[in-house]
Parts: C-alpha cells; sequence; structure tokens
C-alpha cells in the first residue's frame, strides 16, 4: 500500500470525491505534476483552478469557495476572518522566495548583496516582472523594493510588466536580460536559470497556507489531501520546483 493509500485508509477514507482546489498560479508546475500522483493513490479527482492571489481573494469575498483553497499566508489570514473556512485553522504548506532569473546559460549575475543588486539592475539592459496593478504577489513587493533603492524611476524605461507568471518565460525567450518572479516560477521554465533570492534584508519568502473552505461537501478528503502536500511523499518534488517545506 503506497503512503497515500495508507494515510487516507488510516484516515476512514473510503468513497473517492471530487475535489475543487483554488490555488495561485506560482504552484502550477508543482500540483500539476503531484495531481496525478495523488489521484491514482487516493482515488480522489483535483479539479484545480489557478489564478492571481489578488483575482482569488476578491472572488472569494465575493462568494466563491473550493474544498481546498491554498494562497499566501497573509491573504488566507483575511479570509479567515472573513470566515470563508471550515473549523480547523490554516496549515502552512510551503514556501518559496522572491528571485532572480537570467537565461540559461548566460553568466550569472551579482545580487549577492543589497549594493551588488542594486548595481546589476541599473546596468541590465531589460528586466520584467509581474505588473504590480495586477496583484502579483512578486510583482507588488518587487515594486518596494526598487523604491527602496530608490532607482524606480531608473528601471522605468526597461522594465517589461506581464499579467502574471510569464516573467521567467519572457527570460527563457531573450526577449528581457533578467527577471524577477516567485522562484517557484522560475525553476521549471526550460530555458530559464535560477540565479538566487533577492538578497539580505530584501529577501522575502512568500508562504502558501491551506485550509478547507466553508461549506466543503468533502472535508475528510480535503484534510487528506492536505496532509499529503505538506507529507514526505510530496517534499521532494516540490523542493524540485522551488519551494521549501511550510
Amino acid at each position: 500500500m503506497t503512503t497515500i493509500a495508507a494515510m487516507l485508509a488510516l484516515g476512514g477514507i473510503t468513497r473517492a470525491a471530487e475535489l475543487k482546489v483554488l490555488t495561485s498560479v506560482a504552484l502550477t508546475a508543482a500540483l500539476d505534476e503531484l495531481r496525478p500522483i495523488y489521484e491514482k493513490a487516493s482515488g480522489d479527482k483535483l479539479n484545480i483552478g489557478y489564478g492571481l492571489i489578488a483575482d482569488w481573494r476578491k472572488r472569494i469575498l465575493d462568494g466563491e469557495t473550493a474544498d481546498v483553497i491554498i494562497l499566501s499566508r497573509p491573504v488566507m489570514e483575511e479570509l479567515a476572518k472573513q470566515d470563508k473556512f471550515a473549523a480547523g485553522g490554516l496549515v502552512n504548506v510551503m514556501g518559496t522566495p522572491v528571485a532572480v532569473a537570467a537565461r540559461a546559460g548566460a553568466p550569472k549575475p551579482d545580487i549577492g548583496t543589497v549594493d551588488a543588486l542594486k548595481r546589476t539592475l541599473l546596468s541590465v539592459r531589460s528586466i520584467v516582472y509581474a505588473d504590480p496593478a495586477k496583484g502579483g504577489a512578486s510583482g507588488v513587493y518587487f515594486a518596494r523594493v526598487l523604491d527602496r533603492l530608490g532607482i524606480a524611476a531608473q528601471m522605468k524605461d526597461k522594465t517589461i510588466l506581464v499579467p502574471g507568471a510569464q516573467a521567467a518565460e519572457v527570460v527563457a525567450k531573450g526577449e528581457a536580460e533578467l527577471g524577477v518572479a516567485q522562484g517557484s516560477e522560475i525553476v521549471p521554465v526550460p530555458g530559464a536559470q535560477f540565479v538566487g533570492p533577492l538578497p539580505g534584508e530584501l529577501a522575502s519568502t512568500t508562504p502558501f497556507t491551506a485550509a478547507i473552505g466553508a461549506g466543503t461537501k468533502s472535508p475528510d478528503a480535503g484534510k487528506a489531501l492536505i496532509k499529503y502536500l505538506i507529507g514526505p511523499d510530496a517534499a521532494p518534488r516540490l523542493k524540485a520546483k522551488g519551494f521549501e517545506p511550510g
């Protein structure tokens, strides 16, 4: 019996469930790989909806729900205060750093210190990141980094903004010299290389937290999925996609 199947059996879950999961685009590569493995072992079917965290926040506040919701910790805490989840609390599942991407095969730029990052940013021909106006977490954060470094105006003319998690793809195509995105949005992209997380006091890790949606008809199956995501079977696959355990 596989670890997943044993876990489900111990939990008393005997009937297959169809679970609606709402989560961030940052988790796409990881969950797309884990989904068939989990479905085969558990017998449950996962219908996963990916989107920007800001969009899901608004839609959930407006009444949309799911069996399992996985978003950034601050947003999940806000939604919990609005009674959008079933009893049981929030579970930290994974985290991923805001990081820099370069084209595969290109020399890695120096981003080892705050001063080195600033020099590198000022020297590049172009940079791409998620449009802060669209609500992508890494784009919102990096815009603040540029303000903190005092170079937002100098970077404006060489900045490419994308609507979501496409920064690493733009870099891989050679359409931008550097990109900034969640590490999990960089690692899986062919043609892009993970340079490293933002340095020093600029470092930021986005924690992703899971909860059972209010009104779910399959709470036990939802809890089993969350337990799997924080367990030993999922951990190496998550790490390979740019995540660390929650």
